[in-house]
This record gives C-alpha cells, structure tokens and sequence, in this order.
C-alpha cells in the first residue's frame, strides 16, 4: 500500500507539473504574440519615419513608444491579466527604461561593425523580449 502512495504522490507531482508547463507554454505563446505585435508596429513606426528623413534616433524614440504602449495594455490585460496600476506601470517603465537603454546599445554596436540602424534594431528585438518577459512574470504582473 505504502509503496502505491509513493508512487501516486509521483502521478500528482508530474500531473501538476505538467498542468503548470502548459499554462507557462500558453502565456509565453501570448506573450510572444503580443511581443510581436508590438514590435511590428515599433518597427513600422520607425521605418516610415526614416524614411521622412527623421533622425535614427527620433525614428528608434517613436516607434520605441508606440510599442511601449501597446505592449503594456496588451500583457496587462491579455499575457497576464491583471488590472493596470500605478505601481505596475511604474514597474513596467522601469523595465521599458532598461530595455531602451539596451536597444540603444545594440543598434550602436551592430553600427560599429557596419549594419544599418534596421539590422541592429532586429538583433535587439528578442533579447528585450526575454528580459521583458522574466520581469514581467515576476515582478511587473504579479
């Protein structure tokens, strides 16, 4: 008997364990498709305003925060379905802060060894995008 209790502590852990891996396999998904959204339209912005001859790093500034914003609203209300508040907003700008930060020092870079503004742009996209997620699953959204 005792041996079969093991073994169905064993089931339930692996039970639970793979329930929570599919709810984390389906944020991720959700939060990827918003991340991509959001850096569709960040990308979009920020082409059509080098094109009108705006400076690389007014056109990086734009479509930045037009990204940011829909990024937000998005996690808040869809990846992680929280209410918006101040703190978390606070919180999110923080994290927005230091992505910016890092997105400007990969665009710099990939410009010191001769790729356009574009190319360093789509390098920075999924590194922000894990740094993005792991703060906001445990500090932002929570």
């Amino acid at each position: 008997m005792q041996g079969h209790r093991k073994n169905e502590g064993k089931h339930n852990f692996s039970y639970l364990y793979g329930v929570r891996m599919k709810k984390l396999v389906r944020q991720f998904t959700v939060y990827v498709i918003g991340g991509g959204l959001s850096a569709g339209l960040d990308v979009a912005i920020m082409l059509l305003m080098l094109k009108a001859g705006i400076p690389a790093l007014a056109a990086l500034t734009l479509g930045f925060m037009s990204g940011l914003i829909f990024n937000y609203l998005f996690h808040a209300n869809v990846t992680f379905m929280t209410a918006s508040s101040r703190v978390s907003m606070f919180k999110y700008v923080s994290i927005v802060t230091l992505n910016y930060g890092l997105t400007l020092a990969i665009v710099w870079l990939a410009g010191l060894y001769g790729m356009s503004v574009l190319e360093g742009k789509i390098i920075s996209l999924p590194i922000i995008a894990v740094v993005g997620y792991v703060f906001s699953r445990v500090w932002i959204f929570v």
